[in-house]
């Protein structure tokens, strides 16, 4: 497989880490023999697929398959000591 660069263009972006973010990640891309920048896509590239799942989405099939009261999260009755 080739690396992104040669499959498509890339458009470059400036970011400012604190000093031990920016040390981090230099360790991390000797130790995984690859570049500070292709870490960084892979980290935002995994941030963005979590983020536009949904709790739905990740539960799947289990939605819908149990039994119980349709009003648990609006009902007082259900709701009576929860926090205490």
């Amino acid at each position: 497989m080739q690396p992104p660069e040669v499959l498509e263009a890339m458009r470059a972006i400036s970011l400012k880490l604190p000093e031990d973010l920016d040390r981090r990640l230099t360790e991390l891309a000797e130790q995984r023999k690859t570049t500070r920048s292709a870490l960084l896509r892979e980290a935002l590239e995994t941030f963005a697929v979590r983020s536009a799942r949904s709790v739905t989405s990740v539960a799947g099939e289990l939605v819908g398959s149990l039994d119980g009261p349709e009003d648990l999260s609006t009902s007082y009755r259900h709701l009576a000591g929860y926090g205490r």
